[in-house]
């Protein structure tokens, strides 16, 4: 009998469609879970092991934290000031790091930030090794995010209105930035790398389609092509109602997406998505999730599989943890997974 494919193997075939042995399992919990549940959560986690390198390494301490999740106000290394309240649950960026665009020209970039595994454990899907034994999804590139964080959700949309020369300086400059950062994970071994943009509201997008398509789609597809041309896979997480830019994104190099099925509506997803990309599933976190029985949590995972999936694979089976996220129901998510997914457990 030949031994069982490996953690990487796994995904690789999730991936590509190519009838893996199981489902592949990819952790996500917010710090703040961690440390709300402790050891009750980390037995949960060990007993249903993820594909992505969960095991190789230890979490953060609270006082390694980035500045989205350590309590109080801090900077990050763009220079945007950001308020976290609760400890483990992302904070806001209260102050832009570049708020007068006629003052651009003072702005300093930072350094490119350096690639590799990180020093330990803030978010399980973001989490990755160089590990044969394990998937190696690196980064975590934001372009619509970052915008606002450096100007100001509201200044940034009236950037958009007026779409000025310094606005138009600053996309580039950004696209630039990310670029040469995208290089540094290139020149190491990994198998994919992680975009991130949340695009949508809960019935809409946040832009009109034209304008993203016109100022956002081609700059995703150069950062896209450097990964493609490295042999690596394109992840892409965006929250909220993004039915109208999904097919774009397909189109333009995304082989894994993550989005929330419950928003987006699970028929449509069996009817736009599946089949047609990898889903890293998102179970109902706003409702199911928090505030359902672990019979609807059950029943939530198995219509997500149902749409996003198919019989030769294109899941991975994801569904963020908060502290919000009762134990009963995080034990019956990762049993849902097991037994829809064919089996997880270690």
């Amino acid at each position: 009998m030949a031994p069982p494919p490996s953690s990487r193997e796994r995904v690789k075939k999730a991936v590509r469609f190519g009838r893996p042995d199981r489902t592949p399992l990819s952790h996500a919990i917010l710090p703040a879970a961690q440390i709300k549940y402790g050891s009750a959560l980390a037995e949960i986690l060990a007993e249903f092991r993820d594909d992505f390198g969960w095991d190789y390494m230890d979490d953060l301490s609270l006082d390694r934290f980035s500045p989205q999740y350590k309590p109080g106000d801090s900077r990050d290394d763009f220079g945007t000031l950001w308020r976290v309240e609760w400890p483990g649950i992302c904070g806001i960026p209260v102050q832009g790091a570049i708020p007068d665009l006629d003052r651009y020209h003072e702005y300093k970039w930072p350094d490119v930030f350096s690639a590799g595994p990180p020093q330990g454990r803030q978010y399980g899907g973001h989490m990755i090794g160089l590990d044969d034994r394990w998937y190696a999804r690196g980064g975590w590139f934001i372009y619509f995010e970052q915008l606002q964080q450096l100007r100001g959700m509201e200044n940034f949309f009236l950037d958009l209105a007026s779409e000025s020369a310094a606005f138009g300086r600053l996309l580039d400059d950004l696209l630039d930035f990310n670029l040469r950062w995208i290089d540094r994970w290139t020149a190491l071994p990994y198998d994919g790398l992680h975009f991130g943009d949340d695009w949508g509201s809960q019935t809409n997008l946040l832009i009109r389609p034209a304008v993203w398509r016109r100022l956002f789609k081609p700059r995703y597809a150069e950062m896209f092509s450097k990964a493609k041309a490295a042999g690596m896979d394109v992840w892409f997480h965006s929250d909220g109602f993004i039915n109208e830019i999904a097919g774009d994104l397909i189109e333009i190099g995304v082989d894994v997406l993550n989005f929330q099925v419950a928003v987006t509506g699970h028929d449509w997803a069996a009817r736009n998505i599946r089949g047609r990309v990898a889903v890293r599933t998102d179970i109902d976190r706003q409702r199911v999730l928090p505030f359902g029985n672990p019979a609807e949590v059950r029943e939530e995972v198995q219509r997500t599989f149902e749409s996003c999936g198919t019989a030769a694979g294109g899941l991975i089976a994801c569904g963020e943890i908060g502290p919000d996220v009762p134990l009963e129901n995080i034990r019956a998510m990762y049993e849902a997974f097991r037994d829809f997914g064919g089996g997880v457990r270690s």
